[in-house]
């Protein structure tokens, strides 16, 4: 992966084969905007193709808030056209998110609303600021959401509360978030980075191979009946049989040592 100073995004490498990603336009709660998109896509899709870039990634906010949604006054007097073209941009980078084969934790440090909520969800794991609020508001203000919103938390809470969740428009507590499955941890805001780093660097220090492949089993396990995903399982396994981290592994244990993995 070819390091670059992005527009929106600031990336710096707090812990070793950790990534961590801050959406950078605070004067504007982090809104996201075309140029946001387009460099979200640029980063994620390179992990498709070098997910040796990283062994995990934090996704984060500079400022107060995590992202309050899409930037609406960009959008003032687009054309449909013009909306269609930009959402058509996140569209892209929200797949890339999904697609990425490196583990993503979403550091919610603020608020999240729209946007900024389905950009957490397309997360793996979302841990949260006491405080913090997060939303899905769309059809409050005529359209419905359209980042995997509506397809990525009925799988993290269940379609009734996710229902409830964005026909009203609500916005929810990260406790709420935390109750509901949708948040896997509640911290103190002053403790969030640390918290979500430390988990990082627990999941970098692992065999990158076997995660990467149990990551990808995982993503089936509610797309698929349990038989054809168990298949998807077994082949997921037996990539990870001839690596030399599979033999570092069993060598450090018997050696009572701690591994040292190289992702060969």
């Amino acid at each position: 992966m070819t390091e670059k100073a992005y527009e929106t995004l600031l990336l710096d490498r707090p812990r070793e084969h950790v990534l961590r990603i801050a959406l950078n336009r605070p004067e504007v709660g982090n809104a996201t905007n075309t140029k946001m998109g387009e460099e979200l896509f640029e980063l994620f899709r390179q992990f498709y193709v070098d997910f040796t870039a990283a062994r995990c990634i934090v996704l984060t906010g500079t400022g107060k808030l995590f992202c309050g949604g899409g930037d609406l006054k960009e959008r003032q007097g687009m054309t449909d056209a013009t909306w269609q073209r930009q959402h058509a941009i996140f569209e892209q980078a929200f797949m890339a998110m999904i697609d990425c084969p490196i583990p993503v934790i979403c550091a919610v440090n603020g608020h999240a609303f729209g946007g900024g909520t389905e950009m957490a969800l397309c997360c793996d794991f979302i841990y949260a600021a006491e405080g913090a609020r997060l939303a899905l508001p769309e059809v409050t203000r005529g359209i419905l959401p359209g980042g995997m919103g509506t397809q990525n938390l009925p799988r993290a809470c269940g379609p009734r509360r996710a229902k409830e969740i964005i026909l009203a428009g609500q916005p929810f507590t990260a406790a709420e978030g935390y109750e509901w499955g949708i948040v896997n941890k509640v911290c103190a805001p002053d403790k969030l980075m640390d918290e979500a780093l430390a988990t990082a660097a627990k999941i970098a220090e692992n065999a990158p191979i076997s995660v990467r492949q149990a990551k990808k089993s995982i993503d089936r396990a509610t797309e698929l009946d349990r038989k054809t995903g168990y298949m998807f399982e077994i082949e997921a396994y037996n990539r990870t049989v001839p690596t030399e981290d599979r033999h570092e592994g069993i060598n450090a244990f018997n050696e009572k040592r701690k591994p040292v993995f190289k992702g060969k």
